[in-house]
């Protein structure tokens, strides 16, 4: 290395792009139908002024700065760096997407929401294995993340239950309810997503929710067995009832009540069946990692104090809960359980119902990648403009999930930060030549120069043609 007397920098390049990479990815939006689909579907209202005017483009560059790893409005200038202005048109300034974020609606939040429904099944149809197996067995998982908010005026910031460090505690932010589709063999991409007060409860407008993920997860092509997950703050009979209007099977975590204990206990000995997993689990309550447990099932009546009761499947995951304080060698003088259930009408068996039960926690892992990334911060004091964000950064995840499936089998089930580094922020020189033609110089040796010449490929492929 040079000494450091010796070294020197100077940002005097106007060729160079420090996300090369977004060439590829914001081809495949357009391919998409990304602004087609903004500028008719996405109204802002006259009284926002100028704020919104081109809709198209505005959309286009906010979700071109997430890709780009962007988590608040200032980091969208790294679109005006270099020669990106030079690949694509119509960049705005970060205080202009501001402008434009503050004027939605709650209109205009659900008019964006139906842009990212209507992309999700056009990027499904692009890229084949992006819901690959959807037509046998599609699984649509709910759950809802609580976002830290700290700045005073934030709107709707209420106190609300979260986990940090596998540890349950109340902080103070905004609640956002995502609810993603996956099947066994491809990864989550998000069908809808819907900003919350910090306060609000998990099943707070689940049901409508859930059915309107079944809807997109169907128009994406989920034409087989359907199955709706959630965790137990969404054990309500509504959850159910929802699930059976749309003809879908529920697997739902439930809480450890009274009855639901009783219901675990009277389960049979002989109807237990070891099983071990092939990696270990994470066990919050015993804070330790399992590799083994016990597995059975009964038939369980839920929501009797209600209207609908309903009569389903029991499916029951049962640890030893060993005595921390006993001596080594210390004996026991009878066998203490720990018991997890999940109410279920899944047409599958046992093993293979808890096994997918527990799967449900692919949904964490789609959290993570939005904190990771462009829900690192809620940008703005003003509510529907954080909504509006949260809609962005999963039109975003589901762009960089097909943009994955499209480069290789590696980087189609790659975290979204994996994604970035890989195909995205690649360093580049733009060069023109010919008559209209440019050629983005990339590092040689990139170690993932296949799967971005395969991706590069498959969005730059003319179209097929049309019948006649």
């Amino acid at each position: 290395m040079h000494t450091a007397s010796r070294t020197h920098v100077a940002f005097d390049d106007p060729s160079l792009l420090g996300s090369a990479g977004l060439v590829p990815v914001m081809r495949l939006a357009e391919r998409a139908g990304l602004g087609d689909l903004v500028a008719e579907h996405v109204k802002v209202p006259a009284s926002a002024w100028s704020a919104g005017a081109n809709a198209a483009a505005k959309v286009g560059c906010l979700v071109a700065g997430m890709a780009a790893g962007a988590d608040c409005l200032d980091d969208m200038n790294l679109l005006r760096a270099g020669a990106l202005d030079g690949v694509f048109d119509g960049i705005r300034a970060p205080s202009t997407l501001g402008m434009f974020a503050r004027a939605f609606t709650w209109g205009n939040v659900a008019q964006l929401g139906k842009v990212n429904k209507l992309l999700l099944v056009s990027l499904a149809a692009a890229a084949p294995a992006l819901l690959t197996g959807a037509d046998a067995l599609t699984f649509v998982d709910l759950d809802t993340c609580q976002r830290r908010v700290f700045g005073p005026r934030k709107r709707g910031a209420r106190f609300g239950h979260t986990k940090i460090a596998s540890k349950s505690v109340f902080v103070r932010g905004l609640n956002a309810m995502i609810g993603t589709v996956s099947t066994p063999t491809a990864a989550p991409v998000i069908a809808n997503a819907r900003l919350r007060g910090g306060n609000a409860v998990s099943a707070k407008g689940a049901a409508r929710f859930l059915a309107a993920t079944v809807g997109t997860a169907r128009q994406a092509g989920a034409t087989g067995v359907i199955v709706a997950r959630c965790d137990a703050g969404f054990y309500t009979a509504e959850i159910v009832a929802a699930a059976r209007r749309q003809q879908v099977h529920f697997s739902i975590t439930t809480p450890q009540n009274v009855a639901i204990r009783a219901a675990c206990e009277a389960i049979d000995e002989a109807a237990w069946v070891p099983i071990r997993y092939p990696n270990a689990i994470w066990d919050e309550d015993l804070k330790e990692w399992i590799s083994d447990a016990e597995i059975a099932e009964t038939t369980y009546t839920a929501f009797g104090h209600t209207k609908t009761p309903v009569t389903a499947r029991l499916i029951v995951r049962r640890v030893k809960a060993l005595n921390r304080k006993a001596n080594t060698g210390q004996g026991e003088l009878f066998d203490v359980w720990r018991y997890h259930a999940a109410f279920t009408d899944s047409p599958f068996a046992l093993p293979e119902t808890e096994g997918q039960h527990r799967d449900h926690a692919i949904i964490e892992q789609v959290n993570a990648d939005l904190i990771h990334g462009p829900l690192a911060h809620l940008p703005s004091e003003v509510f529907t403009a954080n909504a509006a964000w949260l809609v962005l950064a999963a039109i975003t995840h589901n762009l960089l999930r097909a943009a994955g499936t499209l480069a290789s089998r590696f980087h189609g089930r790659a975290r979204g930060a994996t994604l970035r580094a890989h195909l995205v922020n690649i360093p580049g020189r733009l060069a023109r030549h010919g008559r209209g033609h440019v050629t983005v110089h990339l590092p040689t040796g990139w170690h993932a120069e296949n799967a971005f010449t395969g991706l590069v490929a498959a969005v730059h492929a003319l179209p097929p043609a049309r019948a006649a």
